[in-house]
């Protein structure tokens, strides 16, 4: 195991989690296969248990950056048009249509639309995070605050039969949320990826099967 010499001028924790990152093998296997984030095991992992990528023609990412989710997914499926957002800045992927803004901004779901260019998603997957603020409560209500708001997106421009993959914490989603995804989706599943370390909260719920939109 990789010990870093110094810790000088650097907190325990900023120390910790340099070590870690130095002696994950996911990392190591990031940077080998040209990915830009261990993230993207995440989504390979639940792909092969899923099936999710299989014949994807348009997916949106939500909480793209840095990227590698959607690397994931221009590999996978090359000719997919495939569109993303954040607010962070995300460096250029060939092919995928990037946008810096929240999602929650009232304007974002119109964006995504747009530089999606159709209303027949395959997949809308969501890697979002709301900031942390060390209150349990709090921090649960506004990750599910942001993943309700991707389904609802999903349920917008999703084709009958695709699939909404959102981030939630441990305990996954809550009931309600739950509740709303069966209304939509045929089947709703948690799962935690192997490439998720074991010491963190986040799980990710799987909702496939898409009814349609009632007008549809």
């Amino acid at each position: 195991m990789k010990r870093l010499k110094t810790a000088k001028g650097r907190k325990v924790s900023s120390t910790r989690w340099l070590e870690r990152q130095l002696n994950d093998p996911y990392v190591k296997r990031a940077k080998a296969e040209g990915y830009r984030s261990r993230a993207a095991y995440k989504l390979l992992e639940l792909d092969e248990k899923f099936g999710l990528l299989k014949g994807v023609k348009a997916v949106v990412d939500l909480g793209i950056a840095p990227g590698g989710w959607s690397q994931v997914v221009r590999r996978r499926s090359p000719a997919a048009r495939i569109a993303g957002i954040d607010l962070l800045p995300t460096d250029p992927i060939d092919g995928v249509a990037i946008l810096q803004m929240d999602f929650m901004e009232e304007a974002a779901p119109e964006r995504l639309r747009e530089a999606i260019g159709t209303d027949q998603v395959d997949l809308v997957m969501s890697d979002m995070a709301a900031n942390t603020v060390g209150h349990p409560q709090t921090d649960h209500l506004r990750t599910m605050g942001l993943v309700e708001a991707g389904m609802e997106f999903a349920c917008e421009v999703l084709r009958p039969g695709g699939a909404y993959v959102a981030k939630v914490l441990a305990g996954g989603a809550d009931n309600h949320l739950v509740a709303e995804l069966k209304r939509h989706f045929t089947t709703v599943k948690h799962a935690k990826p192997p490439a998720s370390r074991k010491d963190s909260s986040e799980w990710y719920v799987i909702a496939q099967g898409f009814k349609g939109r009632p007008s549809a």
